[in-house]
């Protein structure tokens, strides 16, 4: 069962429905109980990183999702839940992501560049497939997806792994 993570801070039917498109089953739910039996898992997210952090607290889930993906479930994090993974974040000096992944996540702080950033950039893949790093190195993420193909970008944050073998793919802004 694919699990879609709520824990207030999403767009959480949109998920569903591209889910949905896909032709596959998803279901939503703010329980640990149904995370613990999920065979994949997606962790959306809209809002700001401190906030985030503490729904997840309230509602019990950060151990059984930190579980989840330590023992090997596939996850796909989108934006904010991307950046709940890393350590910590820029946005919430003090408070600690679920260090997943190490690295922080940082603003842009570049004075010619407009924040949020928001419109299409090409982005390019980074073959690290058989890096032992990268606990899912023959991620299919990509598959089908020409390499430069345009993505919809609407950010003013950016993580920064410990590992750049971590990264499947970047873009310049």
């Amino acid at each position: 069962m694919t699990v879609i993570v709520d824990y207030g801070m999403s767009n959480l039917e949109s998920v569903k429905n591209a889910v949905f498109f896909l032709k596959k089953e998803a279901v939503i739910s703010s329980l640990a109980k149904d995370l613990k039996k999920a065979d994949k898992i997606i962790f959306p997210g809209v809002g700001h990183f401190a906030k985030a952090v503490y729904e997840l607290k309230k509602r019990k889930l950060i151990e059984p999702l930190k579980a989840k993906i330590e023992e090997g479930t596939p996850f796909l994090g989108i934006c904010l839940g991307m950046q709940l993974l890393f350590e910590k974040s820029s946005e919430a000096e003090g408070i600690k992501g679920l260090g997943i992944l190490k690295g922080e996540v940082l603003k842009f702080n570049q004075k010619n560049l407009i924040i949020p950033h928001m419109g299409w950039n090409k982005v390019k893949k980074v073959n690290n497939h058989g890096s032992k790093s990268l606990p899912q190195s023959n991620n299919d993420l990509f598959a089908g997806i020409k390499d430069e193909s345009y993505f919809y970008f609407a950010h003013s944050y950016f993580c920064r792994p410990q590992n750049k073998n971590l990264a499947l793919s970047y873009t310049d802004y």
